[in-house]
């Protein structure tokens, strides 16, 4: 468990896994990739993971942000996102990556952000706001039109974007700041996207329109749509394609890129 601290002064939290592996050794400060939970009151907790496991076993440190909103660690550190996602979350995510440099855990020249669904926002809107913070992005599945997501996500979470960030029309001004996709010209760290084809959550639209920009803009992007998968992968064949994906990407424009 590290923390470190927000801009405005209180902590922010995050569970750091170092890269291990018993046949391997490496000299010199690991890349790392720093992952942001979805729901987004969500948490990340200290349990068995087979993505911690693959990345970390390969090299990469790995840190959990349970960034301000999370769950798990009280009442008031819950409702600070309340009013404000889009912009703590991605505040956090950049302030753990600093972390991690400042506290000798990691590269700071190979820093990757990584997350689905409300995480997939925070990796947009991070690489928005934070451009040059980290070298990569991989976004799941992640939320790039607030406006869409009010009209088309299920109804489970039909009025969820109200606490989160305001009722419509009157936070329409903070709908606009905060939707990666009117800002994804900004976007010039190398991004790879994956999406779910039968995704009724966060539907295909939303990856579609950040992929037109960075096809517009000439940033290096990859783009996988599979086919039967809703909102989270589930199938085995999509995971054996999706990591070693992933990793190639991350070699080509993390590990050994200039």
């Amino acid at each position: 468990s590290i923390s470190w601290q927000a801009e405005d002064g209180s902590l922010v939290y995050g569970l750091f896994y170092a890269p291990v592996n018993p046949y391997f050794r490496a000299a010199g400060l690991p890349p790392a990739i720093v992952h942001v939970h979805g729901g987004p009151t969500s948490q990340a907790v200290a349990a068995y993971s087979n993505q911690v496991n693959y990345f970390t076993s390969r090299g990469y440190a790995w840190l959990e942000v349970n960034h301000r909103g999370s769950t798990g660690y009280g009442y008031e550190y819950r409702r600070k996102l309340d009013g404000n996602w889009g912009r703590v979350d991605s505040e956090d995510a950049a302030g753990g990556a600093r972390a991690l440099a400042e506290q000798g855990l990691a590269n700071p020249k190979q820093l990757v952000i990584m997350g689905g669904s409300a995480g997939g926002y925070t990796v947009l809107n991070s690489l928005i706001q934070y451009p040059g913070v980290f070298k990569a992005g991989v976004c799941l599945y992640g939320v790039s039109n607030l406006f869409l997501l009010d009209q088309d996500t299920h109804k489970f979470e039909a009025f969820y974007n109200a606490s989160l960030i305001g009722t419509l029309p009157e936070a329409a001004e903070k709908y606009h700041a905060w939707s990666p996709v009117f800002h994804a010209d900004k976007i010039r760290d190398a991004l790879a996207i994956f999406q779910g084809e039968d995704d009724k959550v966060v539907p295909p639209n939303q990856s579609e329109e950040i992929v037109a920009s960075l096809q517009r803009s000439g940033v290096p992007y990859i783009y996988q749509v599979y086919a039967g998968e809703g909102h989270g992968f589930r199938k085995s064949e999509t995971q054996l394609d999706f990591y070693p994906r992933v990793e190639r990407f991350l070699q080509q424009n993390v590990l050994f890129a200039p």
